[in-house]
């Protein structure tokens, strides 16, 4: 591809990641930070790619003033390198070799095997769509050679370095061709395709079977020369599978196997660099007894044809343009970037749907609290918080449009949104918790400071102490107002109960006559000496058990004013509940 076209591409790919940094969710600096590191990996390919184009033109190494066809061209594209190439190219010893453009195909010459994978690789940097219409001929002409060692040591170079190629440029199918000086040369083809026995014979764009060519000699001198020809390519056939197929093909080496794709020979008048004592005369006379048919001296010739007719065989194709390519390249980079952001956004919008619905689910997870001071209240109250964010930022996103990161046509807010707000408009606060008021402890009062002994009759000094005691029990609808009283274990128990009794109601008349308290607000108990609070059995015990208790309970309906009760009695009760 060429290098503006390379460049391209490369900008194209960091414009597309630059997108992708602002699709997927990362905080400001992470972006820079990503746009930067984009900017001079761009920076980096751009200075590559220019280094491998110039690498890439050295390597191609054509002739000043030589170029490549354009970029749409669509024959075969041939490779030739072996023997008689300045004859081939048609040019003079000392001048550089150009290639040579047919109707057929164009051909570029391989001065040295060694630079046969630089040359592909040059080739494909500037036409890397010629891959599939690349090929190699290889010219093998022993008229040219006399040392078999030799010969088999250039095969066995070829092969390697045909391996090599291929590895960088593609299949590259393979076309042998042999030159075979000759007085009959008719400028035939004659081709053996990839598991043929006989040949066939190309002649002037007509095929015909080597036999059906003889049978159509003008004459019977052209039929003799016919025959002696058919000799020729016979005994040529099996020097070649000897001495170049067998090479090409042999396991003796780490190369793959080398398949011809065919196999040409073509008879000319003269051969080019053709040496006394070459292969193919002791090959001949070893053989045959027969000897090398004379030709014309060298150089007064035409030049050596071009196999454009074996061009047919060769499984080429041609593939698009450059610029299409680019542009394909192009258009994949936008859906793999495409892809990539919508992956992203899958996720994201998985996260937003997780984060919301395990929300959701811990708060409805959360038992509803009766009132307000169980441990549940604060629970819920902090999982309805964490749902209010959630619908604020939903609620943001239906107003104003999802961000880039959940958009692209995958989010899924909205129905998250509406269970949201259905369950905070469902949300109701429980009720408060019921005062309960405390209990007053119970104001105890000694009995021998309120009566005298064995009686319940109050001293008159007892007014001062009934009246502390007021002042530590306020009396409140729906409580009740509990005297009991309390004895020592001595005397008559039946006696001891009675006066208890008979104490407790003295200080009820009491407080119901100063407080004018209705006597519903009141309860008399006398336990005697059933419920002791010190031991009996010393004084100091027996005088903390003779006393009276007093307290309030709570009780329903307990102490409410009657609605028929003057106005003065209820003033004055709502002045002893005061105290």
């Amino acid at each position: 591809m060429r290098l503006k076209l390379t460049r391209a591409l490369w900008t194209w790919a960091a414009l597309l990641a630059v997108g992708l940094l602002f699709v997927i969710p990362l905080a400001a600096w992470q972006r820079g930070l990503g746009a930067l590191v984009i900017a001079v990996l761009l920076l980096l390919v751009w200075l590559w790619a220019g280094r491998q184009a110039a690498r890439h033109r050295q390597d191609l190494a054509l002739a000043d003033g030589a170029s490549l066809p354009p970029a749409g061209y669509r024959q075969p594209v041939v490779l030739v390198c072996g023997d008689g190439l300045r004859s081939l190219f048609e040019m003079s010893r000392g001048d550089a070799i150009t290639p040579r453009t047919t109707q057929r195909g164009c051909y570029l010459p391989v001065d040295d095997l060694d630079q046969l994978p630089r040359m592909v690789d040059g080739i494909l940097a500037h036409r890397p769509h010629w891959s599939r219409q690349l090929c190699v001929l290889h010219v093998i002409n022993p008229g040219e050679h006399a040392d078999a060692g030799a010969l088999a040591g250039q095969v066995r170079a070829f092969r390697h370095q045909l391996a090599l190629a291929r590895r960088r440029g593609g299949a590259l199918p393979l076309l042998l061709a042999t030159y075979l000086q000759s007085g009959q040369g008719t400028g035939s083809w004659f081709s053996w395709e990839a598991g043929g026995q006989q040949p066939v014979v190309r002649e002037a764009g007509a095929l015909a079977g080597l036999a059906e060519w003889q049978r159509q000699a003008p004459d019977h001198q052209g039929a003799a020369a016919r025959l002696r020809s058919a000799v020729q390519l016979d005994g040529l056939a099996r020097w070649l599978a000897e001495n170049v197929l067998d090479h090409l093909v042999s396991r003796g080496t780490s190369d793959p196997a080398c398949v011809a794709t065919a196999c040409a020979i073509a008879l000319v008048p003269a051969l080019p660099g053709r040496v006394a004592g070459n292969l193919w005369q002791h090959w001949l006379q070893e053989r045959t007894a027969l000897v090398e048919a004379p030709g014309r001296e060298p150089g007064k010739g035409a030049a050596l044809p071009l196999p454009d007719s074996l061009l047919a065989l060769l499984p080429v194709t041609s593939q698009a343009t450059p610029l299409r390519r680019a542009g394909l390249a192009a258009l994949w980079l936008f859906v793999a970037a495409g892809l990539v952001a919508m992956a992203s956004s899958a996720w994201q919008n998985t996260l937003l749907a997780r984060q919301v619905s395990d929300d959701l689910r811990r708060y409805h997870d959360i038992p509803q609290p009766e009132h307000r001071d169980q441990p549940e209240f604060a629970q819920r109250e902090a999982a309805m918080t964490v749902l209010r964010e959630d619908a604020a930022r939903l609620d943001a996103y239906y107003r104003h449009g999802e961000p880039l990161h959940l958009g692209l046509g995958l989010y899924q807010g909205e129905r998250l949104r509406n269970l949201l707000l259905a369950a905070i408009t469902a949300y109701r606060l429980p009720p408060k918790a019921p005062v309960v008021a405390k209990i007053p402890a119970p104001v105890r009062l000694d009995s021998l400071s309120l009566f005298a002994v064995g009686s319940a009759k109050l001293k008159p000094e007892s007014t001062k102490v009934l009246i502390n005691a007021l002042v530590d029990i306020k009396a409140q609808p729906g409580w009740l107002i509990v005297i009991a009283g309390h004895t020592d274990a001595t005397g008559n128990a039946e006696h001891n109960l009675e006066l208890s009794r008979a104490r407790a109601g003295a200080v009820r008349d009491w407080m119901q006559r100063m407080g004018d308290i209705p006597d519903s607000c009141f309860a008399v108990q006398g336990f005697g000496a059933q419920q002791p609070i010190a031991s009996n059995d010393t004084e100091i015990g027996r005088a903390a058990n003779r006393r009276v208790d007093i307290r309030l309970v709570p009780e329903v309906g307990a102490c409410v004013p009657t609605a028929a009760a003057p106005d003065r009695k209820h003033q004055s009760h709502s002045a002893a509940f005061n105290l």
